[in-house]
């Protein structure tokens, strides 16, 4: 994936903020060498996208890096095309990004560029070595439908970084909720790893209490068989078994951030249903997303999509093994 270097907008706030965790005991654990990297195109969206960012990047005490994707790709078309002019808006749009993130959030590392490259590669490529990728999401209404946007969901889809998408309010400047992290726990611990990890990690952060969701089916007739019913058996029926499963994923998260409340959350139905259902006071949503391949490439599925198009706050979604 080539790359040229980035034009550089306006940059750099004085220090870091201190991702202190207030009251968890324990502090998120950025990598050494990672920063927060949210995508700008000077819509309400992307701004909000980015003022969310700056706050989680104070949170965890690491910098914040803007970018915005422009090639210059002439039409042949009888038609004037100023390459220049086009540089010079791609410029402003993120320069004018970062001054408004420098301005509410002066004591953060905000550096921003212009990524001579599409949009989807532009981010995935900067995005590769970061904490996380933000991108700005239109909203929900009454119908659902593709209203991430075609490089939204390609974003989210192909990245191996986990990728927050986030809606506009009518005022950014005012706080976000202060509600649970919320997180869906599907399969057996080591298929929820990342996704506990992440929300783990952003609850200790923001000194946020956690509420984790299984939820469960029953399952088809043909499916019954002596070994699946003898383990429900054993744990006392089909309810403690998945409440058994929950709490043994939770187990080494709870162990190593031992201050971070958490609530277990056990109930049938669909997991998209049943997280959509108790997202109402969340202030971020984490989901998982496995690598998935269809007909017209690389799905997010069925779960995240739901999240992304219908949820009311901020969603995560992370992507995990095959």
């Amino acid at each position: 994936m080539s790359r040229e270097a980035d034009r550089t907008g306006a940059s750099t706030g004085a220090g870091t903020g201190a991702g202190t965790g207030a009251g968890t005991g324990e502090t998120a654990e950025p990598r050494a060498g990672r920063e927060i990297v949210a995508g700008v195109d000077g819509s309400p969206e992307s701004l909000a996208a980015a003022d969310w960012a700056a706050r989680e990047a104070e949170h965890r005490g690491v910098p914040l890096r803007l970018a915005h994707a422009w090639r210059w790709e002439p039409l042949d078309l009888p038609l004037v095309q100023d390459r220049e002019t086009q540089e010079r808006a791609a410029e402003e749009v993120v320069g004018a990004a970062a001054a408004e993130i420098t301005e509410r959030h002066p004591e953060l590392a905000v550096t921003s560029g212009v990524l001579a490259d599409t949009p989807v590669a532009a981010l995935l490529d900067t995005a590769e070595e970061a904490e996380m990728l933000v991108i700005g999401s239109r909203g929900h209404g009454a119908v659902a439908g593709f209203l991430l946007g075609s490089y939204g969901q390609q974003v989210i889809a192909a990245s191996t970084r986990p990728v927050v998408a986030v809606r506009a309010r009518d005022d950014r400047a005012a706080e976000p909720p202060t509600g649970e992290i919320l997180v869906g726990q599907q399969g057996s611990p080591e298929d929820s790893e990342a996704v506990l990890r992440f929300a783990f990690e952003t609850a200790a952060a923001r000194g946020a209490a956690i509420r984790a969701v299984r939820a469960w089916s029953l399952p088809p007739l043909f499916a019954y068989s002596p070994t699946s019913m003898r383990l429900a058996d054993d744990a006392g029926g089909l309810v403690p078994f998945e409440e058994k499963a929950l709490r043994e994923a939770l187990a080494p998260w709870r162990e190593r951030y031992p201050y971070v409340p958490v609530t277990e959350h056990v109930e049938l139905g669909s997991a998209g249903q049943v997280l959509l259902t108790t997202s109402g006071a969340a202030q971020l949503l984490v989901v998982g997303r496995r690598a998935k391949r269809g007909a017209l490439g690389q799905r997010i599925g069925s779960v995240a999509h739901a999240a992304l198009h219908l949820a009311p706050c901020p969603v995560a979604v992370i992507p995990q093994g095959g």
